[in-house]
């Protein structure tokens, strides 16, 4: 897996958009066309729990954007938290996850790595591990997710 921040995409920035007026942040969406239907998943993201009264607000919030943009078919919607084992897909959301548990496994060592995320920018992850603080570039981790275990 190449790690690289977010592609550009018009629907992921329109969306992002009305969900940070929300006060939270868009961390994925996946649209899945079905003969004539749309399945989108949109996972979001704030510090603190997330709850179904968060879900419903984006739900509600995003869905005349989504009409428009799928104009003329029927549109299921699913909104969910990260999740406390979340496969992180792409270098960008490392910083969501400041301060939580996270597992890497490491193309240079063939092992994984767990810490807990301390720093993140387009390059790559500070990590606070048992024997102190190190740095992973982005190019050496084969797969990362969040873990729970590690948190403090």
């Amino acid at each position: 897996m190449q790690w690289t921040a977010r592609k550009e995409n018009p629907l992921f920035d329109s969306l992002n958009t009305i969900v940070q007026g929300l006060g939270l942040t868009l961390v994925d969406l996946s649209a899945s066309p079905h003969k004539g239907s749309v399945q989108v998943r949109v996972v979001i993201y704030k510090n603190g729990n997330i709850s179904t009264d968060d879900c419903s607000r984006i739900h509600r919030a995003i869905m005349p954007c989504l009409e428009l943009t799928f104009s003329g078919k029927e549109i299921y919607v699913e909104v969910s938290s990260p999740g406390i084992n979340r496969l992180i897909k792409d270098a960008s959301e490392f910083v969501y996850f400041l301060g939580r548990g996270i597992k890497c496994y490491r193309k240079d060592i063939s092992d994984w790595t767990r810490g807990i995320i301390e720093a993140a920018d387009e390059k790559a992850v500070m990590i606070k591990g048992k024997k102190g603080m190190f740095t992973l570039n982005y190019e050496i981790i084969a797969k990362a997710q969040l873990d729970w275990a590690e948190e403090v």
